[in-house]
């Protein structure tokens, strides 16, 4: 059993980049998303490919651990499951080199850019953590903004206002291609 504790963090800014370590271009699709936060999710990643299920384990912070089972399928497979899949979002995934757990930030393409968010996966629920300065605010716990509800709802659905609410304060993603990294 894989237990995933996990803060995130809307970006702003470019202070991130310094610390790429590796990147990723990935699709997901969501072949399930119940309202107890069970997700069913296909992840393709240039020649990988993955299923993965997530859930709320009984008694935990839903907005701050859950169980993860993630297993490797064939790319074929892979791609029939992304076909079925009545959401999806792409994004890059950057690895990066910070003190304080597993960090990455995902730079979110089409109908979710200029959306970035850092995520860090931690050993443990109170594990202390000090936020890079281009963290610009938590957003653990934001359903609304789960990769899952960003697949079916996507930031250029939000309404004008939410959307402004949202990004206000962020500076510097709307202009930048992770292609060029």
């Amino acid at each position: 059993m894989a237990l995933e504790i996990e803060r995130r963090f809307l970006v702003s800014g470019s202070g991130w980049r310094r610390h790429i370590r590796w990147q990723a271009h990935l699709q997901q699709g969501y072949l399930l998303v119940a309202a107890d936060g069970l997700t069913v999710r296909v992840r393709t990643s240039g020649e990988q490919a993955w299923l993965t299920l997530k859930a709320v384990p009984a008694g935990a912070a839903a907005a701050l651990a859950r169980l993860e089972f993630e297993y490797p399928i064939p790319p074929p497979d892979a791609e029939q499951l992304l076909d079925l899949a009545p959401a999806r979002l792409a994004k890059w995934r950057f690895g990066l080199d910070l003190p304080g757990g597993d960090w990455v930030v995902d730079v979110f393409e089409a109908e979710n850019a200029p959306l970035v968010v850092a995520e860090v996966e931690l050993a443990s629920a109170d594990a202390p953590l000090q936020p890079p300065a281009w963290c610009l605010r938590e957003l653990t716990g934001r359903h609304d903004l789960s990769n899952a509800a960003l697949a079916r709802r996507p930031l250029a659905d939000w309404p004008t206002d939410q959307r402004q609410q949202l990004l206000a304060g962020v500076e510097g993603v709307d202009s930048w291609n992770p292609k060029k990294t």
